[in-house]
């Protein structure tokens, strides 16, 4: 029985002593994986910052690139243009106002618009031989939303007659869409918007060349009588042809109708790119 025992605490000897072993390697082993894991944990810190660092870098030369200025376009400036020609009843030698630079679009509408005036005035008398020269010419209003140009042109039987009279255009352009600006545009109530020109007009007259025995057939509400107009900040800048509101011997007349007194028959937003 002894010896029987004392084999059993042997065992249990070696037994433990194993164990001990056991637990000292495993205990070296999980001392090596911590030194491992903290040097992964270290390595991939680096890694990270590095990266980091690069892409802050890269952020910094994009931020810090010079970028290009945008495009701006150039202000529409004043200019004329010579119209020299003849037909078989007219002789032409005539200056007209143009546009140079800004809105390709627009410059070649007032342009266009311009020259179609001239046009006009070289076929308004289909029998008579005349001569047309330069009077007045000029850019008007060069706005935020608006270009602006008069016309003014001498006409002179041919042979010469006693007195030249003045022919009258005007070209008025919306520089928001290239398109002219109409009576019919800023009168959405067309009769209501002439009868209120002409209302005006007669309160206005008086002060003019035209006196307070102004033709008032020149100012009936028809669309001919007010188709010579200029916008300004204050208003409507209408202009009476040779004759139309008082003898020849006064030449052109005209008068402003403020844009207040046209505030309830005008369409506002038309206003507002008109007096820009």
């Amino acid at each position: 029985m002894r010896l029987r025992r004392g084999r059993v605490v042997r065992s249990r000897v070696v037994v433990a002593g194993m164990c001990a072993a056991v637990v000292v390697s495993l205990a070296a082993c999980g001392d090596d994986t911590e030194a491992v894991a903290t040097e992964a944990v270290a390595t991939e810190a680096v890694e990270t910052e590095a990266v980091a660092t690069e892409a802050d870098a890269t952020t910094t030369e994009v931020a810090s690139a010079p970028t290009e200025p945008a495009a701006v376009a150039e202000p529409y400036r004043a200019d004329a243009e010579q119209v020299v020609g003849s037909t078989d009843r007219v002789d032409y030698d005539v200056f007209i106002p143009q546009l140079a630079e800004g809105d390709p679009a627009v410059t070649a509408e007032f342009n266009e618009s311009m020259r179609a005036a001239l046009q006009d005035m070289i076929d308004t008398h289909d029998t008579d031989r005349y001569t047309l020269s330069t009077q007045e010419y000029d850019v008007t209003r060069i706005g935020e939303r608006v270009v602006a140009g008069l016309l003014v042109v001498s006409y002179n039987m041919n042979p010469p007659g006693a007195h030249p009279s003045p022919l009258l255009a005007t070209v008025v352009v919306d520089t928001d869409t290239a398109t002219p600006v109409t009576l019919t545009d800023i009168f959405p109530d067309l009769p209501a918007g002439l009868e209120r020109l002409s209302e005006q007009s007669a309160l206005l007259l008086p002060d003019t060349a035209a006196g307070p025995n102004f033709d008032r057939s020149g100012i009936e509400p028809t669309e001919a009588n007010f188709a010579n107009w200029l916008p300004t900040p204050e208003g409507m800048e209408i202009h009476f042809g040779d004759y139309q509101v008082g003898p020849h011997a006064i030449g052109l007349v005209t008068v402003t109708v403020p844009w207040e007194s046209l505030a309830d028959v005008a369409d506002p937003d038309v206003v507002a790119v008109l007096a820009s």
